[in-house]
């Protein structure tokens, strides 16, 4: 399930959009006035903090409008979602692909980049067998030259 904190704006902009106005005052029950202020504060800085260093990375760009308002666009307008189904299958990719860039806070990358059980080890195979292969020297018997058949036709 998708949540706010992760990343507010884009949450705004695949999830919320989306949500039903009974849905949105579920949630807002839940989080309660402190809570809802609390949203508004971390969207408001989050819209700040996207203005002043933008994520390359995001499908978002923020701008300001004439009126002063920092406003979100979409980089490829295509991609807008325009279902609720859209914006979560949207909200995974870009979570997704934040998660494999190494880019998620919640999660200690360590713990698996320091464990030898989730390495491939069918990569690292090959990667000896060619520095095995590419150091080795060649090798003739006799003189130090080919000779025999070599393979080629020379009539």
């Amino acid at each position: 399930m998708p949540t706010f904190d992760v990343d507010p704006l884009l949450y705004d902009r695949m999830i919320r959009k989306f949500q039903s106005t009974s849905e949105r005052e579920a949630d807002g029950r839940k989080k309660g006035y402190s809570g809802r202020l609390e949203a508004d504060l971390m969207r408001s800085e989050a819209k700040i903090q996207a203005l002043a260093h933008p994520d390359p990375h995001s499908p978002l760009v923020y701008r300001r409008d004439q009126s002063g308002t920092i406003v979100a666009v979409e980089q490829n307008e295509e991609d807008r979602p325009k279902s609720k189904e859209e914006g979560q299958q949207k909200w995974r990719e870009v979570m997704e692909q934040r998660f494999l860039r190494g880019e998620d806070a919640d999660f200690d990358y360590t713990n698996v980049d320091n464990n030898p059980e989730y390495d491939d080890h069918e990569e690292e195979t090959r990667r000896h067998e060619e520095v095995y292969f590419n150091d080795e020297a060649e090798q003739f018997i006799g003189e130090g030259e080919p000779s025999g058949q070599t393979g080629v036709q020379d009539f």
